[in-house]
């Protein structure tokens, strides 16, 4: 038993943030910024529900279904609308759908954590899901503190799971967490993005490497076997430490935080969307698809694309 992914879809707010746009207000440049993070712009606007709804249309319209053909929903956010209640429900009634529907928050590894769900509810019965990762991040950033200021940006991605009784997509996956880390990367109720940069970045490359050399290992491919890596767009000095520790080189990795910043929890999927629109992954390929978030939790898992 095993499932493929369908479709997918992305959304982005139009408003666009360039580094010199902050430096304005802010005691930082263009050079500052992309030289620590390789940021250079970002997307502001919308909210966790109008991203998620278009990200969600365009990943079933791409997936060629109907809204009835979709018979559970995963929202993963660390943004949503409200408390109480879940943002999830609110995206499917605006989508017309007719079917249970539930957030996730495990950070920017949430996709990962919604996909692991997905795979388990259609092994058991769930025919086509909806995973959506939105984020309106932009909503808890105190915009005059620098070091917060410059990472962060908003959008979704989503994709359309579907089970298969004779193949998969997903060939292995490796989620964890770590609660001793929790006070790295936080935000109060009321409050704003805080971060203990030096420590997330130290942890993150460890996690990273660590979750999927054993997703590689469990999928029984290797380094060299990777067509593509699609990060978490966090910071492009994690990613570059991360993937040389894996034997990986940039020239297969996915970057797409130079446009978009750090979306946390639709990261991935704007990513994965960024490549296939790019032809930089073909049927049959392997992917290892990775990413780390607040929790802090970490995700790892090796995909092979077969549409």
């Amino acid at each position: 038993m095993g499932v493929r992914f369908r479709g997918w879809g992305i959304a982005l707010p139009d408003r666009i943030v360039t580094n010199d746009e902050l430096s304005q207000t802010l005691d930082t440049s263009d050079e500052w910024i992309t030289e620590r993070t390789g940021i250079r712009e970002r997307r502001v606007g919308g909210s966790a529900v109008s991203l998620g709804v278009i990200a969600g249309r365009n990943a079933i319209e791409d997936a060629g279904l109907l809204v009835g053909d979709i018979d559970f929903l995963i929202l993963a956010t660390t943004t949503p609308d409200r408390l109480c209640p879940a943002s999830a429900p609110m995206i499917a009634n605006e989508l017309g759908l007719n079917c249970a529907a539930m957030d996730v928050n495990a950070a920017c590894s949430g996709f990962m954590y919604g996909v692991r769900t997905a795979q388990g509810l259609l092994e058991t019965g769930s025919r086509r899901i909806l995973v959506i990762g939105s984020e309106n991040l932009s909503r808890w950033v105190d915009w005059s503190d620098r070091n917060m200021a410059v990472l962060l940006g908003d959008g979704a991605g989503a994709t359309v799971l579907e089970y298969d009784a004779d193949d998969t997509d997903v060939l292995s996956f490796v989620l964890g967490a770590d609660g001793s880390a929790a006070d790295l990367l936080t935000c109060e109720h009321g409050g704003y993005f805080q971060m203990d940069g030096k420590e997330v970045f130290r942890r993150a490359v460890r996690v990273v490497v660590d979750s999927a050399e054993q997703a590689m290992k469990i999928a029984d491919v290797s380094p060299d076997d990777i067509a593509l890596v699609i990060p978490h767009q966090a910071n492009v000095r994690i990613i570059k430490a991360a993937t040389q520790r894996l034997g990986i080189p940039m020239e297969r990795t996915v970057v797409t935080l130079d446009r978009y910043g750090n979306t946390s929890s639709s990261s991935i999927p704007l990513a994965f969307f960024d490549a296939r629109e790019n032809g930089r992954i073909k049927s049959g390929e392997y992917a290892l698809m990775t990413g780390f978030g607040a929790g802090m939790t970490w995700a790892s898992a090796v995909v092979r694309w077969s549409r």
